[in-house]
């Protein structure tokens, strides 16, 4: 009897043997196939919809002549399974990538992103055509002043209260949403401006530290002469002398402004003209940056009154009209 056995046995051990190997053989192709290259030969994408496996995934892939053999996923996903959890989603395959660098993409959820940087120094309406024209980003009407309203500011006015960024966004993400982090970081921005402003401060209010700081934006891209900037405008706050600054003639004339401003815009009074009104216009002119709302809280320690542009991006500061005259002979009514 035990000889038997012992035959029985010893015929088993071959086809045992022979099982062995096939099975590794077969085990070890099918994780070969996760290293394929994928047949590309630029930048390809492709949408992961709800309810898709990774099987349905990768026939797809094949029937685009992507990848080969996508049956073996099946035994794939039960060698690791980890590839079976799939999230939905926009993905990016680029040449070079091999079937497993796509597929660990999709089961990290490591989706395409986007990116839209709204500039500062410009208006709202200067945003607009950027934002209605993004890529994977329907544009939604009246979405500033929604998201205003749903912050409870009913004020209809959402100029400047928007901070300036670079903001990134998925597929799946709305515009409010991306406005709505860009409300929120102004207003965190704008309180710990207003938190750490100088005692000596001729503002009333954040939103008049706004104010001051979009025009600040808008009058010089130097960033040493900011707060020197700051220090004119709260000196003739203080002393009631008109802001007299330009940028605000530009943004009352609206559309009619080509690019100069002559005589009889000065003269004209508009809400937002400081030639013609005392204090500060309405409402920011534009979306100042982090750097403008801080030197508005914090003017320089100087007693300068004017400032003139050197032409050069640059300007020369005066503390009387006498220099600030002589300046503008040689920097404005003298050029050539």
């Amino acid at each position: 009897m035990n000889t038997i056995k012992t035959r029985l046995l010893a015929s088993l051990i071959p086809l045992f043997t022979v099982i062995c190997l096939v099975g590794y053989w077969f085990a070890k192709d099918i994780l070969a196939y996760k290293n394929q290259p994928l047949a590309i030969t630029e930048a390809t994408q492709i949408t992961v919809t709800p309810g898709t496996s990774l099987l349905k995934l990768t026939q797809e892939l094949e029937q685009q002549g992507i990848v080969a053999e996508s049956w073996k996923t099946r035994f794939l996903v039960k060698l690791e399974p980890q590839f079976g959890q799939i999230k939905t989603g926009l993905y990016q395959m680029t040449p070079g990538d091999k079937l497993v660098d796509f597929l660990n993409r999709v089961r990290l959820g490591q989706e395409m992103a986007f990116s839209v940087t709204l500039i500062e120094g410009k208006t709202i309406k200067e945003w607009l055509p950027v934002l209605q024209n993004l890529e994977h980003m329907p544009f939604e009407d009246d979405v500033f002043n929604r998201v205003l309203a749903a912050n409870g500011d009913t004020s209809g006015l959402p100029e400047g209260k928007f901070f300036p960024e670079t903001y990134h966004y998925r597929v799946d993400d709305d515009l409010f949403s991306m406005l709505q982090r860009s409300y929120q970081m102004m207003q965190t921005h704008l309180a710990q401006a207003w938190a750490q402003r100088d005692p000596d401060l001729k503002l009333n209010s954040p939103y008049e530290l706004l104010i001051i700081a979009s025009i600040i934006e808008k009058e010089t891209a130097q960033e040493s002469e900011r707060n020197w900037v700051s220090a004119v405008f709260n000196n003739r706050l203080k002393k009631g002398m008109r802001l007299q600054t330009d940028p605000t003639i530009i943004y009352g004339m609206g559309d009619r402004y080509k690019g100069n401003i002559t005589k009889n815009d000065i003269l004209e009074k508009t809400a937002f003209n400081t030639y013609r009104i005392d204090g500060l216009p309405p409402t920011p002119i534009a979306a100042p940056s982090k750097a403008s709302l801080y030197a508005a809280a914090n003017p320089a320690k100087v007693n300068y009154l004017y400032f003139v542009s050197k032409n050069d991006g640059s300007h020369i500061f005066s503390s009387t009209y006498k220099e600030h005259n002589r300046a503008v002979n040689e920097y404005q009514r003298n050029r050539k």
